[in-house]
């Protein structure tokens, strides 16, 4: 614990330090580091996909000096500075646990997360699907939107309804696309893929994460592809998709290996 406190007190001084000394530092402010901030998250959800633990370390690190910068910047003008960050935060984390710092028992961890809504129901005159950022990816936002729903009891029964729901959107979908309503094809799209989100849900499966895993790998087969295309002496223009679909066959083969 010591050497944590001392670690966590070198950064506050070398931010003491920086804010100081460089000028780079100094004319930073909360809104010239929002944007690198969300680039750091991004970075280290890179790091989290990739399970490369030595990069997540240094991006957490990455991050937490963002956290610090933002407290140090708010303590210059008194609104709050980093004891009142991380003391807000402790006592928000003993009120939302009372099966560890009061009297409630929960028998899972399904209980703990429906608690944990209704408690922050309670903090103030919010609805349930308060807490939602607006700016949030439309895929994760519609994730958090369906697990708070859920936290308060509105949630289908079993995947098997989802999966039916997925067959219903879908068909609306192809039935759009016949008619050829452009506005009401989009919002058709936009329902089967919030059911299928739902029924990811239902199966422990991150959308988002899932997502990204089939993007990386179109990436890898793609690369791939254009350069064994190239080491051919030709472009991909100049290529058929009987070609291309050779090396693309051949790369799903190695993507494993």
């Amino acid at each position: 614990m010591k050497e944590n406190l001392l670690a966590f007190e070198r950064l506050l001084n070398i931010m003491d330090d920086l804010r100081a000394k460089c000028p780079w530092d100094i004319k930073q402010t909360m809104e010239s580091l929002r944007h690198l901030t969300i680039e750091e998250t991004y970075e280290l959800s890179d790091a989290i996909l990739k399970n490369d633990k030595n990069e997540i370390k240094k991006e957490l690190g990455d991050l937490m000096l963002h956290l610090v910068f933002y407290s140090k910047i708010a303590s210059e003008t008194n609104d709050f500075n980093i004891a009142d960050v991380l003391n807000s935060l402790c006592e928000k984390m003993i009120f939302r646990h009372p099966h560890i710092y009061g009297d409630t028992t929960v028998a899972n961890a399904d209980e703990v997360t429906r608690n944990w809504e209704k408690l922050k129901q309670k903090e103030g005159d919010k609805g349930a699907l308060s807490g939602v950022p607006n700016s949030m990816p439309s895929l994760l936002k519609a994730l958090r939107i369906q697990d708070k729903a859920r936290a308060i009891g509105f949630d289908w029964e079993n995947p098997e309804q989802v999966w039916d729901k997925v067959h219903e959107e879908l068909q609306e979908f192809k039935n759009e696309i016949e008619i050829g309503n452009k506005e009401k094809i989009e919002a058709e799209f936009g329902d089967l893929l919030f059911s299928l989100i739902n029924y990811a849900r239902f199966h422990q499966i991150n959308p988002e994460d899932a997502l990204e895993k089939t993007n990386q790998k179109f990436i890898y087969r793609f690369n791939y592809m254009e350069k064994k295309i190239k080491e051919q002496g030709k472009s991909l223009a100049q290529s058929s998709l009987d070609e291309m679909d050779v090396y693309w066959n051949e790369a799903k083969k190695h993507e494993h290996l």
